[in-house]
């Protein structure tokens, strides 16, 4: 039996199931590639420009940031661009560039947690309508019902139960898993600025 069959025996609950399970795979597949992409040696990175900061190549440093422009190196060029500033200062505009960051690695998991639970929904609201579909038929035959007369209604309850489940499980499981990956990434931006900072006044006491 093919998939379109299913979704039509289905009813049309299964309408927006579906459609929520290619929203799923379609963020899912995005979201991969970008958090990927997203991703640098944290550890490496902050050395390198940790040396250059050392050698007073402050302009090699910046350009070596936006070389890469991603999450850790946006939010060091930011804090390199102001050290002529106070420690405060440095670290506002670290923060300020962290909270621009931070909301497009999290875009699109609203969508991901909101059908993580409403597809389970959805799958027992068609389980509702389909039960009632079966007893709809064996009050209109008074109880002299052959099975397969039953059979639309009961398929429209199980398939959604099953459809909403599909969806929901990998959405669940799809959206932790990007928190997770989030918070660690978010945990090294915060490692990386910390750093940088230390370093910075570093240099300046010792230049004082």
């Amino acid at each position: 039996m093919n998939l379109w069959l299913i979704v039509v025996k289905g009813g049309y609950i299964m309408i927006p199931i579906f459609i929520c399970g290619v929203l799923t795979l379609a963020i899912i597949i995005e979201r991969f590639i970008y958090l990927k992409n997203s991703q640098i040696d944290s550890e490496r990175f902050i050395s390198e420009i940790e040396n250059l900061i050392k050698k007073r190549k402050i302009r090699e440093a910046i350009e070596k940031c936006e070389k890469y422009n991603k999450p850790v190196p946006n939010i060091i060029k930011a804090g390199l661009l102001k050290l002529d500033r106070t420690r405060d200062e440095i670290k506002e505009t670290i923060e300020d560039s962290a909270n621009h960051q931070i909301p497009e690695l999290e875009k699109y998991l609203v969508i991901l947690a909101t059908i993580a639970v409403i597809s389970p929904l959805l799958g027992l609201l068609g389980t509702v309508t389909g039960m009632i579909k079966a007893f709809m038929v064996i009050e209109m035959k008074e109880g002299l019902v052959h099975p397969g007369e039953l059979a639309r209604g009961i398929w429209e309850a199980l398939i959604t139960t099953v459809g909403g489940l599909v969806v929901a499980i990998p959405a669940y499981l799809s959206y932790n898993y990007f928190v997770s990956y989030i918070n660690n990434l978010i945990l090294e931006m915060e490692k990386s600025a910390t750093r940088l900072i230390d370093l910075i006044f570093l240099i300046k006491s010792e230049e004082e």
